[in-house]
């Protein structure tokens, strides 16, 4: 048990106003669960066995919640997936792991493609450290699709290194209503907390366009239909228009990137309460894809979305939309800053609360978390204690996170009080206790 005490400016998660803004608040900590938030009480008040942490000059929030996150990613390139698939890829993996809990602020995200149910549990389990997951495991797409990675001489490449079946992951490519309904039950029987398709082409997959069209209709119906009946929502990869209209008509839940959403089909979406997760700050970094690395095609495909991108935003707060951070972090140098999604959304238009809920309590409602995303009573203690105000500016989470809470445990050992993950004794009590094997 511990208490944050007298804390300068605290978010609590659970809006978009000013009145999630509390200042002089004490934030009690107990069994890994926030146990009271209350106006600032004298220290005397407390027993003396109780640490209290003097956080009068800090900010504190509720932890970030990635909507979409490949924390099995180390780029998108195929020399990138042939180090990823390596014996270095699970060091890789702790890496990224590490990094976005640890430095990004992350302390739950939705893997949208990639991660496993081992992965899952193995994080919970307390073997790896990293935000808790919901995961989706595959990127489903259809034979030359986003998900169908190959190498340049693509009619003699390997299908879908990027992405390659594998234990607990099923093959991300899929044709024909039979095989999708075969795939989404395959998904939901490997622990898939939600389903991943793709309804159009994307930016770093060099065999699509962005306005190429994936499954068909029934196809879509199908693979929606399945995973409802297994009570799983759909996100959908779309870039364009048309790809944002099929999503809207057969069923999807939410849509992710959404660069080329006009105002029609943003007041669609509004009208079926759909969530959109933009993933803004990628879309910033696809348009200066170095030509030396990337097919031209690619290069040319980032600069379209970049360009249209920040203009959907806006269509997407103005119908009303449920907006969600997701960073789509794939490249080495987004790890582990993952709050530069908020800077960003704020950058498209959205208010610094608005960016801020669509990290934490709306995400974690969107993507059944629902312990996780604001501070109040009963909730899972995930904190991000910063000495700068944040919340005006989340790109200066960089140089002012002291400690990041999950489950009340902290991992940066940046204030005393906080109890702290002791890694190498964890692992030693998962030995002894038959865990790691």
């Amino acid at each position: 048990m511990f208490i944050l005490s007298n804390i300068h400016k605290l978010y609590d998660g659970k809006s978009s106003s000013e009145q999630s803004i509390l200042h002089a608040h004490d934030l009690i900590v107990e069994d890994g669960r926030i146990r009271d938030l209350i106006p600032h009480q004298p220290e005397e008040s407390y027993s003396e066995n109780i640490p209290l942490v003097d956080c009068s000059g800090f900010t504190v929030t509720p932890g970030l919640i990635d909507c979409h996150a490949h924390l099995t990613f180390q780029g998108v390139t195929l020399e990138d997936a042939d180090r990823m698939n390596s014996q270095q890829g699970p060091y890789l993996l702790q890496q990224i792991l590490y990094r976005t809990l640890v430095d990004g602020g992350v302390t739950t995200a939705r893997d949208i493609g990639g991660a496993t149910h081992f992965l899952k549990r193995m994080i919970n389990e307390g073997v790896l450290i990293g935000p808790r997951l919901k995961i989706a495991i595959c990127i489903l797409s259809t034979t030359g699709g986003h998900a169908d990675f190959r190498g340049r001489d693509r009619c003699h490449g390997d299908i879908n290194r990027l992405l390659p079946e594998t234990h607990g992951r099923p093959s991300s490519i899929v044709d024909g209503i039979e095989n999708c309904r075969t795939r989404i039950r395959e998904i939901a029987a490997c622990g898939a907390d939600l389903i991943k398709i793709c309804t159009s082409g994307g930016v770093m997959s060099p065999g699509d366009a962005l306005e190429h069209r994936e499954f068909t209709e029934e196809e879509l119906r199908t693979i929606v239909g399945e995973a409802h009946a297994r009570g799983l929502n759909v996100a959908a990869h779309a870039h364009s228009k048309s790809g944002i209209q099929m999503a809207i008509d057969c069923g999807v839940s939410d849509i992710q990137h959404v660069s080329f959403m006009d105002e029609d089909v943003a007041n669609q979406a509004a009208k079926k309460n759909l969530t959109v997760t933009p993933t803004s700050w990628v879309t910033t970094q696809v348009k200066n894809l170095d030509p030396q690395q990337y097919p031209p095609e690619v290069v040319e495909k980032g600069l379209l979305a970049a360009e249209a991108h920040a203009k959907a935003t806006q269509y997407a707060k103005q119908a009303g939309l449920k907006i969600l951070a997701g960073t789509d972090a794939f490249f080495k140098d987004m790890q582990g800053r993952n709050y530069m999604e908020l800077a960003t959304l704020i950058d498209e238009g959205l208010t610094e609360l608005e960016a801020w809920y669509a990290a934490t309590g709306l995400a974690g409602a969107e993507i059944e978390q629902t312990d996780a995303g604001t501070l109040e009573p009963g909730q899972r203690a995930d904190l991000l204690i910063c000495d700068e105000d944040v919340i005006s500016n989340p790109e200066k989470i960089g140089q002012s996170l002291l400690e990041v809470v999950k489950d009340g445990i902290g991992y940066r050992k940046g204030l005393p009080d906080i109890p702290q993950q002791d890694y190498l004794s964890l692992m030693r009590a998962d030995f002894e206790a038959g865990k790691l094997h």
